[in-house]
């Protein structure tokens, strides 16, 4: 298992999590779409063949929510077909997989944090395409774990935190959605997350990878600009003041069951390291 196979190597997690790993004593295989094109099985097959993975971390994801809306068949094709690929041919070779999934699984109506035995219901075209690859991982490789996720930021991609931050050089006043609940992550601290799934050996199934704790975007807004020193008026709305082509859970915080850090404090950590840069 130390030579560990990481889709979506570029992507925002991607780039945190392969370092991280080869720190820790892995060999990282990275792949992204011009290695591996996971909506092709056959390649799929050959770069497993070819590079032999003791385990498969699976990133690689269709992410835009909105664009999802009128762009399904791509979304399904790699969020579902491009997961059932890998989970075929790593279901038969039996290497274990980690997927990474979403808090969109699940429609927000709960009044209380979503374990990994909720009922799923994804109000969205980018939910359902990520819980259509939740099942197809399930059905073709027992040896899983898929690692929900929510509100994902880091220092190697587009995200809330660095909308925030240049949107609070541009404008006097900003106005955030405070009726969307969830649990902001750090892409570092999901790493270390997905470290400690494989570290500790922990039983195959689902997990919730997400920060601890939970908050509105709005709430969240304004501790980013507390923790930043910047001294900005964050004036709450609500969801159909800022309507979007995807609908949203209104509620989606995870149960992580102490997994990862307090999301207050992975936020602190990472504008002291972005400030850093």
């Amino acid at each position: 298992m130390r030579r560990i196979l990481v889709t979506g190597a570029k992507g925002m997690l991607g780039q945190d999590l392969c370092p991280m790993l080869d720190q820790n004593g892995f060999e990282v295989i990275p792949s992204d779409y011009q290695e591996m094109d996971i909506t092709d099985l056959k390649q799929v097959e050959s770069f497993i063949d070819t590079n032999t993975p003791g385990m498969i971390i699976h990133c690689a994801a269709y992410t835009n929510v909105d664009k999802a809306e009128e762009d399904k068949d791509n979304a399904f094709l790699i969020n579902e077909k491009g997961s059932e690929n890998l989970a075929k041919i790593s279901g038969e070779k039996s290497i274990p997989i980690i997927a990474i999934s979403t808090d969109y699984v699940f429609d927000g109506t709960a009044n209380k944090p979503y374990t990994p035995e909720d009922k799923t219901n994804p109000i969205n075209v980018y939910g359902a395409s990520k819980l259509a690859g939740e099942l197809a991982i399930r059905k073709y490789n027992p040896m899983h774990y898929i690692a929900r996720t929510s509100w994902l930021y880091g220092i190697h991609g587009k995200n809330f935190v660095e909308t925030m931050l240049s949107l609070a050089e541009k404008l006097p006043q900003l106005k955030v959605v405070n009726d969307q609940v969830g649990c902001p992550t750090w892409t570092v601290a999901l790493s270390y997350g997905i470290l400690n799934l494989i570290r500790q050996e922990m039983p195959y199934g689902i997990y919730h990878l997400c920060g601890s704790g939970y908050t509105s975007w709005h709430g969240f807004a304004e501790k980013i600009f507390e923790l930043s020193n910047i001294d900005k008026t964050v004036t709450p709305c609500s969801t159909e003041e800022f309507p979007r082509p995807a609908s949203r859970p209104k509620y989606s915080v995870m149960d992580n069951h102490g997994m990862l850090p307090a999301w207050e404090d992975s936020l602190k950590n990472y504008l002291q390291l972005r400030s850093l840069k």
